[in-house]
């Protein structure tokens, strides 16, 4: 199943985002491979607009994997001032799947 997702980044902390990203613990990509993520890629506009992609057999049930694994804790603590967010929450807290309403296959 293809999964897409928008979040918002400060604009004054891009180039850092960008940063952090080309230099992903490791251990996170792990995780994210553990729990079901494939494929995963997220695009930047430069107005801080992130476009998430992933594939998972089951989009909600590794996001849940995601949220509860020790690394991305770690993760989403060191990224959470990255982030334009009403509530002050993490990536996770506001990654909602978009509804896909076209696929050329």
């Amino acid at each position: 199943m293809r999964t897409c997702f928008l979040f918002k980044v400060r604009r004054d902390k891009l180039d850092e985002y960008k940063s952090r990203h080309a230099r992903v613990w490791p251990e996170m990509q792990k995780a994210l491979r553990e729990a079901g993520w494939h494929n995963y890629s997220l695009f930047l506009q430069p107005d801080g607009l992130v476009v998430g992609y992933v594939e998972a057999d089951d989009f909600k049930k590794c996001h849940e994997a995601m949220k509860n694994h020790p690394i991305n804790a770690r993760w989403q603590a060191e990224m959470a001032p990255f982030f334009e967010s009403p509530n002050g929450g993490t990536a996770d807290d506001f990654m909602f799947p978009l509804e896909e309403v076209f696929h050329l296959d």
